[in-house]
């Protein structure tokens, strides 16, 4: 089931909450939800404008090429580096399970656990 933007948002926020070692504030904006693994952005949720409820997630460069060829909802991160950030609205196929795993990725990179698990 697609999720509404609100929705998106809670998921996003409760996977980040269950992960180690994270902590979230709001340095740049109190329209911006930060969230960090050891002093590292992992996931950014922007609370500005109900019309466009997103998440902003880091990537691989080609994974993030792929959705966003695959996902019409899925851009370059807004305000980040477009090849290794992507932001995320709700649409067809943005999922619970999706955005869990986006946000599960993008700890993983942020924190050198994906590099731990590729050696």
């Amino acid at each position: 089931m697609t999720l509404a933007g609100d929705t998106l948002q809670q998921t996003a926020r409760d996977a980040a909450a269950a992960l180690w070692e994270v902590g979230n504030d709001r340095p740049f904006t109190p329209h911006l939800d930060v969230w960090k693994v050891r002093g590292k952005v992992f996931l950014i949720i922007t609370e500005d404008d109900p019309d466009q409820q997103i998440i902003t997630v880091k990537a691989d460069p080609d994974h993030a090429d792929a959705l966003r060829r695959d996902y019409d909802t899925i851009t370059s991160g807004h305000y980040l580096d477009k090849r290794h950030w992507i932001s995320i609205a709700p649409g067809p196929g943005i999922t619970k399970r999706f955005i869990e795993n986006l946000v599960q990725d993008s700890y993983d990179l942020a924190s050198g656990r994906r590099a731990e698990r590729q050696s």
